[in-house]
């Protein structure tokens, strides 16, 4: 009978993976902003939850910052993909910075039903992660109303003012499962809840899950490249964790461990959407190096969407 192999024969790569419309367009914002007015320009967060995205642009002139009063008077300054609170915007308007905003459109949509309904009378619910500057951002397009629920317990704590007009939000970057498990939690307890029309959680959000869904049913272990600040990739190797496969974060092939493969011979890699390719590269490369020969991509949806940049950024 022969042994069990003891090295990596053949790396298996989710399709999607990787970046998506929404971070896109928010690094190119910033690398236009770079070119059209020089550097500095200050972007409030990190424009995506990305360690190398965020070096390769502090070292081309952006600088990174969390408080408005870090940003000297008349500069340019860019939000982040993630969104912001009112209160921030307009601190920023009365500075009179120069402001390009790069919050993804998809959480933009929830930032405009969120105002829209709160008009019509509404509170809400908000199914997200506390922290996460996306959750802060949305929150904070209302003084109060909005009320944060992480998990199926907080549920039972909810204590709006009133019922009659309630309605759910959520973070466009979480497990899809979990999301589902708790806004079945939340219309059990408040059976007339005004749902969205079309799910909050974002299609590229959706699409990796789903890729990594059909991936884990083939590999004896996953790869999820991206950094431990991302949302979306944390949910990726709790997903294939929670389908029984044996999951890895890491920022990039230096973080591989040999260890991790032994006695695996079909490893499946993919990335989160704020991770660029040539990381996902590096990783395929380590992989081979400890014995792949055969690498190759899944079937999955091809992504076509593809966001407009701001005026006075596009290319005239």
């Amino acid at each position: 009978m022969p042994s069990a192999p003891t090295s990596v024969q053949e790396v298996l790569l989710a399709e999607p993976r990787g970046f998506c419309a929404g971070v896109d367009r928010a690094i190119e914002i910033v690398e236009r902003a770079l070119e059209k007015f020089g550097r500095p320009i200050y972007v409030r967060h990190e424009i995506v939850h990305n360690t190398h995205v965020v070096n390769d642009l502090k070292a081309r002139g952006a600088i990174f910052i969390e408080e408005l009063d870090e940003v000297p008077p008349g500069a340019t300054l860019v939000f982040s993909a993630h969104g912001v609170s009112q209160a921030i915007q307009r601190e920023a308007q009365r500075r009179g910075f120069r402001i390009f905003d790069a919050t993804c459109p998809l959480v933009s949509k929830v930032h405009v039903e969120v105002a829209k309904l709160h008009k019509e009378g509404y509170e809400f619910i908000m199914i997200g992660h506390k922290g996460h500057p996306e959750v802060e951002g949305t929150m904070g397009q209302l003084d109060s109303g909005i009320h944060l629920v992480e998990d199926v317990a907080d549920v039972a704590k909810v204590q709006p003012a009133q019922t009659d007009k309630l309605a759910v939000v959520t973070q466009t970057t979480l497990s899809v499962d979990d999301a589902a498990e708790i806004t079945a939690a939340v219309k059990a307890r408040f059976p007339n809840i005004r749902e969205p029309k079309q799910q909050d959680i974002c299609y590229a959000t959706q699409n990796r899950q789903d890729a990594v869904k059909l991936m884990s049913r083939q590999v004896d272990a996953v790869v999820v490249v991206g950094s431990p600040t991302s949302s979306n990739t944390n949910r990726l190797r709790e997903l294939a964790e929670r389908l029984g496969v044996p999951a890895f974060m890491v920022d990039d092939a230096s973080e591989l461990r040999d260890e991790w493969f032994a006695g695996r011979a079909r490893v499946g890699v993919t990335a989160g959407a704020s991770a660029p390719e040539d990381l996902v590269q590096g990783v395929v490369q380590r992989l081979k190096a400890l014995g792949a020969v055969s690498v190759r991509s899944l079937d999955g949806i091809r992504e076509t969407t593809k966001f407009p940049l701001p005026k006075g950024l596009k290319i005239e």
